[in-house]
Formats: C-alpha cells, structure tokens, sequence
C-alpha cells in the first residue's frame, strides 16, 4: 500500500511539473511568421433578441466555429506542451509516438484559421433558427504571437411560422395518408422557424409512411416550401410531395413469403445450394407454420422463429415489426450477423417476400480469464475462471454456461493478522429464450423473454479459522419490457452454507473459557443456513440516452421461508424454531433501493449522485438475519474513506474488537449516499471530486455491538468522507486510484466526531490511518 501511494504521488509531481513548466510560453516554438490561435470571442448585437435568445443563439454559433484552439487547463496548455518538447519519433509505434501524437497536441496556427468561412458558416447558422437577414463580420487581434479571432453576429428580427399546410387532394392514397400525420405535426404556428424541425418533421412523416406499408418512401421524397412575409417577420410552410416521387415510393406493400435462413454463409451461396430470391417450387418443401425454413443441416428448431418473427403473410407492412424481428433474432444471442431483404414477388398487387440470412456464431467457445485485484481492507489477489459455453444446446437458442474458478486474496498489511481466503467453486447455467410457466407470457418488445435455471457450489477457507460449503440453485424469469425497464424474478432461490473445519482459534473468538457466547456475530458466520424463497428486482435507467439530466434506480425484495414459516408457525421468540434437514431454516424480509442521478453541466464535466437504503427483517423463525444476506458499507464502491466492512454498525468502535483479526462488520439497515463532481482533464486523463455519506445499523440490541442498533440518533451516526480521484479512461477499461479521507467518524464521542481539526498531511502517522487509496476497475456508481 505504501509503495502504491509513493506511486501515485510521484504521478502527480510530474503532472504538477510538466503543467508548471507548460506555463511558459509555447510559442518559442513557432516558425517565424507564425501565430499560435488561441480560440474565438462571438458578440450578439442588436435589440431583436432577449437576453435569454441571444445566450442560445451564442452557445450553438461558438460550437460551430472552426477549428478549434488547443486544449487547456487552467490557462495552460500542457498537451501542446507534450507535443513540442518531445522529438520527431523514427517510427509511428514506440514511447515517443505515443508520447507525440497521442498525449501531445499538434499546434493549431491562425495560418488555418478560415474566418470568411466562419463568417458563411454564422450567417448560414443563424437563417437556419429563423434569423433571415443575419450579417457577420469579424477581426483578429495579434499579440505576442498568439492570434484571437473576435466575431461580431447582427440577427436582426427572427421570423416565425405563420401558417402550415398539408396535402388536401385526398383521392390520392399517400396524399391522403401524409394528410393523416397533421395532427402529431412538429411545425405549430408562433414557433420559431428552424430548419432542424423541418427535416424532423420529413423523418416523423417517413416514419409514419413506413407503418402504412410505404417501404420504399424516403424523406428526401418531401418538400417543404417557404413563402416569407418579410414585413411581419412571418412564414407559412406547405408540406408537398415531390414531382419526381418515384411510383414505387407512392405504393402500399404487403407481405408475401417469409423466408428464413438459420444457417446462412456466403460460401453455400456461391455452391448454388441455394438462391435469393428462391422460386416457388424450391420452398414447397421448406413450409413451417407460418414461414419457409432452410436448414438443410437441421440446426435449429422452426419454433425459435414462431416467437422471433412478427410478420404475418398478407398483412400490410409496417416498420414496427420491422425492427422488433430483427432486435428479437439478434437477442437471441447465437447469430453472428442478422440480415434482411425485401424482394418484390408480384409488381401487380404491390407485395415482396421477406428473406432473413443469419449467421450463426460458434456454438461452442471456451475462454480462460485471469483477473487481479485489490482493495482498501488491505487485501490483494487473483482469480482464475475457466468458461465454457454452448449457444444452442437443444437446437432452440438455449444458452449453458459453465464456470470453475480459483481464487485467493492474502492480506498485504495492516495493523492486524488478517487471514488468507481462499475460493473454489463451480457455476452453472441453463438459459431458455421463452418463458416455462403453467400460464400464458406475452411479450410484445425488441427483447426475448428467458427462464433461468442456476446450480452452483463454491468452497471458502479462512486460513486457522474456517471453511463453508455454499451452494446454491434458483429457477426464475427475465425479462425487458423496453430498453428501460428490466425484470428479474427468481421463483425459488436456494442456499444451504456447511461450514467445515472451524479451528480451536476461532471458537476461541465466540466462546469463553466457560462456553458462553461473547462474539454472537462470529457464531452465525459457522452456523449451518439454509435460504429458500422468491428474489425479484426491477431496474429503470435513462443513462444510454443523450439527455443533460438521466437517472437509474435498481429495486430489490427478498424474501425467504415466509409461506413455510406461516404454515408451520415458527416462532423463534417462543421456542418454536423449525427445521429442515436438521437445520433451522432462515426468516425474513429484505429490501433494497438503489437511486442514480446524473448531471451534464457540459461535454467534460458532470456531477453523479447516489443514494441507497436498505432494511432487512428477521421474524418468525429467526432471530437474526443470515450473515450472507445482511448490508456492508466501507471499500472502494461504498463510503470510501473507510476501509471495506469496517464501518459501523451504528456508533460501534471496531477498535474494541476483542479478536486476533478484523471481522466483517454486517448490519439489518443501510443508509448511503454519495455525490462525485467528475471533469476531463484531457483526452484519456480525467479527475473526480467526491462525498461519500452512510452507515448500517442492526435492528436488534446485541451487547457486543453496543452503539449498532438503529435509534432515532442515527444522523449523528452517519460517516462522512471525501477525497480526490484519478481515472485513466482506455475506453475498453477505466483504471481508477481514489484517495479518500474521513471527515466525520462515527464511533467517536457524540459531540467530537467531525476530524477537520484532526487533519494534518504532514504528519506520518495521520496519513497511515486516514489517507485511504481505492485502487478499483470502473466507475463506483
């Protein structure tokens, strides 16, 4: 850990450095007579506009002036900096041309500043929202060798939409349907004209054509003519159809034959073991249900198309089945490459045949990963996964996977002997794209609806402590009702836990010299568990969207043993405690909410928040929920300015552990939130400034854990950190080093628990006990 922080600082001495000596001027090293651009400085003019127009109107003129100067920082342009100071590479690979060309920025002269055709650009930009009779001029401004451009825009008043026509000659049936579309029209009278809205609104009418069976109609197939009123700044539209609108553009298709290759190759083509477009006579002996198969090697199953394929023959083409069939064939996930053809099969009565050519992948594959990894409780390790998976199994696009992997993790320092975990264990997984279940499942989306069955055992030694045999099986339902919305219901779930060989020195830890229980959290560590019950958890996210302001929210409930406990009456509290194989079988309720706000406040910064809450409650018959089921806080995705599980529960001191190690820290209840400010600095570099807030509690008084149960105290309770990270975004993989402090300590005295007093970074001491380094994979959130 020390060798990593030296790491990290010595990073950052360099960068301080080279942003230090970037100060100075970059233009020594220019030729003669050349000038470094600096960027451009825009001015609205006039009276026409309000303040809030002209802030718009100025935001997307500067985006479009050309070229841009070289990025800075803070005033600074290091990257050019990179670029000049470091020598022509012999090469274009090795250190220097990566150095050069990829860190570096090649200098940006005013010699390649073009401001006539900036000025074209501003004015052709500002008729394009509506302002007609803009004017442009500009000016440049030289000094010490660095070249400003200032542009002056004048507007002048902006003409806005007066009247709207649409076709009105009804007789003819795309006139007719183009008519039909008026109502969800873009173009209102007393908006802005804007010629983005127009080719909008040619796309909206497109897309409403294609649902009426106009498969060959264009946008580019629409005119939308302008006649100006220049004394009322106003301007009526007409939406037309081209003169020149080919015929086949103007007609209705239906669908004829449907034509389906699973096992589609460029090779077989060329043989002439089949042809597109295929005769009559050739597919009479391909027939299925509702559609032509070939699969002359019998692959797949024709039901897998039953389900996939949306088209219905003699029905009217529409672009929403379309592209439901098309996303349902590639969800399957065992075509390589999905593709589609409509080819005309009578002229007369307006109808094509829909071909479909898939291209299976491998159905097999095999893949080996070694993984390393690291965390803040002082651990480090390595894992090793041994993947095999089969894409079609039974011949109807089910999905087995199967997992064996090793893993170790050995504590690299600390204040106390942690001990060596060891993993062992297998996974495996049986996908089926359908719902089985004794009632009908309608899905109507892009997505295929899948039945999960899961079996799985995993082996873990604590080195001189214990050792647990999990395992675990569930069968359940998952489904996308769109691109948002995500389901994931797990019918039954089942874990039994076995623990094996506990050791002298770890009863030593729950017992004392008289057999009383002193560490009950230890106990139910090794205690024999057995889960069952139904898992559901439901997800909405806006995050793939290109919107300023977009969420996620993951739900989860979890429940085990509640029908049974009910039938049997268990009753833990009154002696009643069930079993089940020998084995007093688990109780409770448990519920989680995961909430994600993100902000752009521009194209390199942005702010992202989160909060999670969680409550878990055991009744019936248990006393406690299972330790594998409770809430941890702490680590490199969590609060982290404390170490991973070592925070609370509640005011708890973990100082006051009575043990040889650190234990887990679990509680009942979970309270978090964090907020992190992120920027790019430039290209792959980017810095974050974050607060992490949260704690857990446990709903029952234990004397052991005095201070965790939940009281209405619990605010004061809450940890609070903050720190300072850096990314390296290699887009494929996100490499992030978090240095985070604790600026509120739960288990300090109720009136002294805020530490601002307590920091000092010149000390050795207080930085070996609050500077925390998160060295993790991703984004925490």
């Amino acid at each position: 850990m020390k060798k990593s922080i030296a790491i990290v600082n010595k990073t950052l001495l360099g960068l301080i450095s080279i942003f230090a000596i970037s100060a100075c001027s970059n233009t020594q090293f220019l030729e003669e007579g050349e000038k470094l651009y600096v960027g451009a400085d825009l001015e609205i003019v006039g009276d026409s506009l309000s303040k809030k127009e002209k802030s718009q109107l100025k935001t997307e003129l500067e985006s479009r002036i050309i070229p841009k100067p070289n990025s800075s920082f803070l005033g600074l342009r290091p990257q050019l900096y990179i670029y000049n100071i470091t020598s022509e590479p012999k090469s274009d690979k090795g250190l220097r041309h990566w150095l050069k060309y990829k860190i570096g920025e090649e200098p940006v002269l005013m010699s390649q500043v073009d401001t006539e055709f900036n000025n074209k650009i501003l004015k052709n930009y500002s008729a394009n929202v509506g302002y007609f009779n803009a004017k442009a001029n500009d000016d440049t401004i030289i000094k010490n060798k660095k070249a400003t451009v200032n542009y002056v825009v004048e507007p002048k008043s902006r003409y806005y939409i007066n009247k709207v026509n649409f076709p009105t000659d009804t007789l003819n049936i795309i006139n007719k349907e183009i008519a039909n579309t008026q109502r969800r029209s873009l173009l209102k009278k007393g908006r802005p004209y804007n010629l983005n809205t127009i080719i909008s609104e040619r796309e909206r009418i497109d897309a409403r054509l294609k649902e009426k069976g106009f498969y060959y109609f264009h946008p580019d197939n629409i005119i939308l003519k302008a006649d100006s009123i220049s004394t009322q700044h106003e301007v009526e539209l007409s939406v037309q159809l081209k003169e020149n609108t080919p015929t086949i553009a103007k007609q209705q298709f239906t669908i004829d034959n449907i034509v389906v290759f699973p096992d589609y190759n460029i090779t077989d083509l060329k043989n002439n073991l089949y042809q597109i477009p295929m005769l009559a006579d050739s597919l009479a002996s391909h027939k299925e249900n509702k559609f032509y198969m070939i699969d002359p090697n019998n692959k797949f199953k024709a039901k897998v198309f039953d389900r996939a394929l949306q088209f219905k023959k003699g029905e009217l083409y529409n672009r929403t089945d379309h592209n439901l069939t098309l996303n349902r064939l590639v969800n399957l996930g065992v075509f390589k490459f999905v593709n589609n053809q409509f080819v005309i099969s009578d002229s007369i009565n307006n109808k094509f045949d829909a071909y479909y050519m898939l291209t299976p992948r491998e159905f097999q594959s095999l893949r080996l990963e070694l993984l390393g990894r690291t965390n803040s409780a002082n651990y480090g390790g390595g894992e090793i996964n041994l993947n095999w998976t089969h894409r079609n199994l039974l011949r109807g696009a089910e999905q087995l996977k199967a997992t064996i992997f090793g893993a170790f993790d050995m504590q690299l320092g600390g204040p106390k002997d942690a001990n060596n975990i060891f993993r062992l264990g297998t996974n495996v997984e049986f996908s089926i794209p359908r719902i089985i279940a004794p009632f009908k499942f309608h899905t109507s989306g892009a997505y295929i609806p899948r039945t999960n069955i899961t079996l799985a055992y995993e082996y873990l030694n604590r080195t001189r402590l214990y050792a647990l045999h999990n395992f675990n099986t569930s069968f359940g339902y998952q489904w996308k009702e769109n691109a948002r919305k995500d389901h994931d219901l797990k019918v039954l779930e089942v874990t039994l836990v076995n623990p094996d060989n506990v050791t002298d020195e770890y009863y030593n830890q729950i017992y004392d010299e008289f057999g009383n229980i002193i560490n009950p959290q230890l106990k139910r560590v090794v205690d024999k568990q057995l889960i069952f019950g139904p898992r559901y958890s439901y997800t909405y996210t806006t995050t793939m969207l290109p919107r300023k302001n977009t969420i996620y929210y993951r739900g989860m409930i979890d429940l085990s043993a509640n029908l049974t406990g009910l039938l049997s009456g268990a009753n833990v509290e009154k002696g009643k405690q069930k079993e089940i194989f020998n084995i007093p079988y688990s109780q409770y309720a448990k519920m989680e909410h995961d909430f994600r706000f993100f902000h752009k406040f521009s194209r390199k910064t942005s702010i992202a928040t989160r909060f999670i809450g969680g409550i878990a409650l055991p009744y019936g018959n248990s006393e406690f929920v299972p330790f594998s089921k409770q809430f941890f806080v702490g680590g490199s995705n969590s609060v982290r300015a404390f170490r991973a599980r070592t925070l609370g529960p509640g005011s708890y001191d973990p100082r006051n552990q009575n043990a040889s190690f650190y234990f887990d820290q679990a509680g009942d209840i979970k309270l978090e939130l964090n907020a992190e400010y992120r920027m790019n600095l430039f290209k792959f570099l980017n810095l974050g400034l974050f607060v992490d807030a949260g704690n857990i509690w446990t709903v029952n008084e234990e004397p052991t854990l005095p201070g965790g149960k939940f009281s209405k105290d619990f605010i004061s309770e809450i940890a609070i950190g903050a720190g300072v990270g850096l990314r390296l975004d290699f887009s494929l993989l996100i490499l992030r080093f978090d240095f985070s402090m604790p600026l509120r300590i739960p288990y300090y005295e109720k009136n002294d628990r805020w530490t601002f007093d307590e920091i000092n970074f010149s000390d050795k001491d207080w930085r070996k006990d609050n500077l925390i380094l998160n060295i993790a994979i991703g984004y925490p959130f």
